[in-house]
């Protein structure tokens, strides 16, 4: 069975790409302020798209090399997140 609710390392990463046009994960990383870790943010990842809170898709780079997973918030995201800001905030977390 799949929890319902987010974590704190889920919601740092939801609210991370709320508003984005879509983030790398080692953006994350870098835009967390040392609150996300490289293997942390993408297991996180993997597991919110299991879930359909984030979608990623394939982008080409311009160097040689494999194409890179950029990720976005879906609209399951967006309610996630603002549920979970809800919960939190009634119960004085």
């Amino acid at each position: 069975m799949i929890n319902p609710f987010a974590t704190k390392t889920e919601l740092k990463v939801l609210e991370l790409l709320q508003g984005s046009e879509g983030m790398y994960g080692l953006e994350m990383v870098r835009a967390s302020g040392g609150k996300l870790k490289r293997g942390t943010a993408y297991v996180t990842l993997g597991r919110l798209e299991e879930r359909g809170l984030v979608k990623s898709r394939l982008i080409k780079q311009n160097n040689p090399g494999l194409p890179r997973p950029l990720y976005t918030l879906t609209e399951a995201g967006k309610r996630m997140l603002e549920a979970s800001r809800v919960a939190f905030n009634q119960n004085g977390k």
